[in-house]
């Protein structure tokens, strides 16, 4: 049986190490600027680092460029690939094609992953971007168990599914929170704000939900009321050979990265080296993350069983 890859997205250089001690077996890194809803933010020195270390302990660091990009920006895909090319990053998420066509001239060693976040719906559309040169599809988050395990058996590439966090229900490029504070003659710095005691929430009495709301260099972010978690449900994307599952850590502290990236570790090896010893303690590691969980973030399973309505 195949064991599928755990991704974690750390918030810095520092948590690298004490995540590979937890589980990790491969981390996605970046800038805002290139990358979307980064859990943290990584400078070039700090890229470089990450790999370093990575690479020291035979892990993987897959570099997001899954921003979308305008034409003032081509140059700095072109650098900014130039760059990769020269610390060796495992591959580059992306989503524009804007990044695939440069890497094609730039970069044409680097490995590609495919990440638009809502289009990865089928496996057609999947395979036609592995031809284009992709060796991985990050498939939407609003899938269904069934789609994703049929997906996986028609697809060409690589297959990266998440497990954990919250997902984004809405982008704007425009910084729509800054721009309703000026307008009301207050001043509201842009920021990724990764302190959940500064984040603005969207609040809906009907469904008593609470939507987080950040803004960053991308614009503006409204995130799902829940927190994903299938630590319980993992036996059949395993079965299918789902090639990797992904913990995002976007808005979450350190700590709690750590101990989700722990717990994940332990019921995907469960489950490969004997399901019924899986199955008994899933529900035990479902407690423990509801435990840790912060107390206005409940958590359901997704779209893996249409539980989560938007």
């Amino acid at each position: 049986m195949q064991k599928p890859e755990l991704l974690v997205t750390p918030k810095s250089v520092t948590d690298v190490l004490p995540l590979i001690e937890a589980g990790a077996d491969a981390f996605m890194i970046g800038e805002q600027r290139f990358g979307l809803r980064l859990a943290g933010e990584f400078s070039r020195d700090q890229v470089k680092q990450t790999i370093e270390i990575a690479h020291h302990h035979n892990k993987k660091v897959y570099v997001a460029m899954n921003a979308i990009f305008h034409n003032e920006a081509i140059e700095d895909i072109e650098n900014y690939l130039a760059f990769l090319t020269e610390v060796n990053p495992d591959a580059v998420v992306f989503g524009d094609p804007a990044v695939l066509m440069a890497a094609k001239e730039v970069a044409p060693d680097l490995n590609l992953h495919w990440n638009t976040e809502t289009t990865a719906t089928n496996w057609y559309t999947c395979n036609y971007w592995g031809r284009k040169g992709a060796k991985r599809a990050i498939l939407a988050r609003e899938l269904s168990m069934d789609s994703i395990i049929e997906t996986k058996e028609h697809a060409e590439v690589e297959i990266e599914v998440q497990v954990h966090g919250m997902t984004c229900m809405f982008q704007s490029k425009r910084t729509l929170l800054g721009n309703y504070f000026e307008y009301q003659g207050k001043a509201l710095k842009v920021e990724n704000r990764t302190d959940t005691k500064e984040m603005m929430f969207l609040f809906d009495p009907e469904r008593d939900n609470k939507y987080p709301i950040f803004e960053d260099v991308n614009g503006t972010h409204i995130m799902s009321p829940n927190d994903m978690c299938i630590i319980d449900e993992l036996g059949d994307m395993i079965d299918a050979e789902i090639d990797s599952f992904k913990i995002d850590g976007v808005l979450q502290t350190s700590d709690y990265i750590i101990e989700v990236t722990k717990k994940y570790r332990k019921a995907i090896d469960l489950y490969v080296e004997d399901n019924a010893k899986y199955e008994e303690a899933k529900d035990v590691l479902l407690e423990e993350i509801e435990n840790i969980q912060a107390k206005n973030r409940s958590l359901d399973t997704g779209f893996f069983f249409k539980e989560t309505v938007y």
